[in-house]
């Protein structure tokens, strides 16, 4: 019999616990099920080398700390501790000139853009985080909640808009590089904010990519954090927070299909399981819930309409997750500047081009653009003493390759990624112990990325806010399949770990269950 006040979530991504724990605490009966064997998808660690805790997707935590969700859930209370990033970026030094670093603290990192890139960018710099600060905040107030048309409007409401609202939405809408032109000189300041704003994904080149690259004022206000343990801390905590609340998980145990019956839903999993609720949350890649309504007898014609629009996109980059005896050695910086956040190993935009260029032709890039993260040198116990751990991100790599396939490139890649380390801080491949590869095929194998895209789809202009991953599905509702819900980085604020998706799909189901239990009466 189905239970009354019974959720099903499909998934364990951190929106999908994020759900979990809101709907558990009001006192919905929720299951959780996850195919994997590992709960958090990306949101979780592993011991990849003896005595290394190694992540498997996300490291640093930028926006979850920015949206109350881990207060509101008391996640501290459940053994998540957080570290800043501090310095939270660090370009190297090309040669000629300093390191830029960049600290929470504004004055100190303006006084080390003066000195690497002159005193007209330290100025520049500190009116632009005043400036894109209060406009990254309200960024956030969009991202906390279901992209609504008013709800958006009520988000950016009373912004500084001196020169008119007209003014203030193209410098919304206009490029990242078309931005960081506006601000800066130096080429190597602006190679730095652009590749912390391509870490959303889309290159800076793209229309409406300004807010990703103004994001990095935000970092002054708090900067990226460390979960304590590794990135999977989060999800172990929302995993003990729904535990302590009655709530289930269950790994292992992939759902096949969703079918809409009577009143509520039948899901059925791989290992024969037929569960019933009035509510499903569905918190895989968009095109999984898809590939299981479709297993459930939905109506082919609408899902092969869906599938045809959602952009998923060439992919993004690859990983190499390394065992280390030392850190990288930066000329002209010590480890206390550069290995406790994200290195910005790039020194000029057009590298960014060439490899997103490369990546749409599926080509491989011309010479990688990599993001080097050091977090041993935070957290200590993620090695084991005497040794270092570091992951090696690189944009853009295609997922399916022009020539061969990724079998044939994998570990030469890796070797030029590891190069690339190298070229800015001679010695370091010698400190090489361990290493593990994570290809865009081998995201899409171990996590359900599909076409290795982290981001599920593509963060584009034209699937953002109300467009993602559709119109008709922005609302995190599916037409024509009442009582499901949607949630993760398919959904609006997309990818990242914020938790903010899982937190509004929870709203919807409470609100509905309101509105269903105390129905408003009709007009006569």
């Amino acid at each position: 019999m189905r239970a009354p006040g019974t959720t099903v979530i499909v998934g364990s991504g951190h929106n999908a616990l994020v759900a979990a724990c809101y709907l558990a605490r009001a006192g919905r009966r929720v299951q959780v099920l996850e195919r994997d064997e590992v709960p958090g998808g990306a949101v979780s660690t592993v011991a990849r080398f003896p005595g290394h805790l190694v992540d498997r997707g996300s490291s640093a935590h930028i926006m979850v700390r920015h949206t109350g969700i881990i207060e509101e859930l008391e996640l501290e209370r459940f053994g998540l501790r957080y570290l800043d990033c501090d310095p939270w970026g660090f370009t190297p030094s090309d040669g000629a000139r300093p390191p830029i670093v960049f600290r929470r603290d504004l004055d100190l990192t303006c006084a080390s853009i003066a000195a690497a890139c002159g005193d007209r960018d330290a100025e520049a710099y500190r009116r632009f985080v005043a400036e894109w600060g209060a406009r990254s905040a309200r960024v956030m107030r969009a991202f906390g909640g279901p992209p609504t048309p008013g709800r958006l409007l009520r988000s950016f409401w009373g912004l500084d808009a001196r020169d008119g609202g007209s003014a203030l939405s193209r410098e919304f809408l206009q490029s990242g590089d078309a931005l960081l032109d506006t601000w800066f000189d130096d080429e190597r300041l602006k190679a730095s904010l652009a590749w912390f704003g391509a870490q959303s994904g889309p290159p800076m080149s793209e229309p409406g990519t300004a807010p990703m690259a103004g994001f990095a004022a935000l970092m002054h206000t708090l900067p990226p954090g460390r979960a304590v343990g590794g990135s999977g801390a989060l999800s172990a905590a929302l995993i003990a927070r729904l535990r302590a609340d009655g709530g289930e998980l269950h790994t292992g145990d992939a759902v096949t299909e969703l079918r809409r019956s009577g009143d509520g839903w039948q899901v059925r999993t791989a290992s024969g399981r037929n569960l019933h609720a009035d509510t499903v949350i569905a918190g895989a890649h968009i095109l999984a819930t898809f590939d299981l309504l479709r297993a459930g007898g939905f109506d082919e014609n609408v899902l092969d309409d869906w599938q045809r629009r959602v952009r998923v996109g060439p992919g993004i980059g690859m990983v190499v997750r390394l065992a280390t005896d030392r850190l990288p050695e930066y000329p002209g910086a010590s480890p206390a500047e550069s290995a406790r956040g994200l290195q910005f190993l790039v020194q000029d935009r057009a590298q960014l081009r060439l490899a997103h260029g490369a990546a749409l032709a599926g080509a491989l890039p011309p010479r990688p653009v990599v993001l080097a993260m050091s977090f041993s040198a935070l957290d200590p116990s993620i090695a084991p003493p005497g040794e270092h751990q570091l992951s090696l991100w690189a944009q853009w790599h295609p997922y399916e390759m022009a020539d061969g396939d990724w079998a044939d490139h994998a570990e030469s890649e890796a070797d030029r990624i590891i190069a690339e380390v190298e070229r800015y801080a001679p010695g370091f491949t010698a400190s090489v112990r361990q290493r593990f590869v994570q290809t865009p095929v081998d995201l899409e194998r171990e996590m359900g990325l599909r076409g290795g895209n982290v981001m599920h789809v593509e963060m584009s202009l034209d699937q953002m806010m109300l467009w993602r991953p559709l119109p008709e599905l922005s609302g995190q509702r599916v037409p024509g399949a009442p009582g499901l819900y949607l949630t993760g980085a398919s959904t609006h604020p997309g990818g990242g770990v914020s938790g903010a998706s899982g937190r509004s799909a929870a709203r919807l189901v409470l609100t509905d269950q309101r509105k269903r239990r105390f129905p408003l009466p009709r007009r006569r």
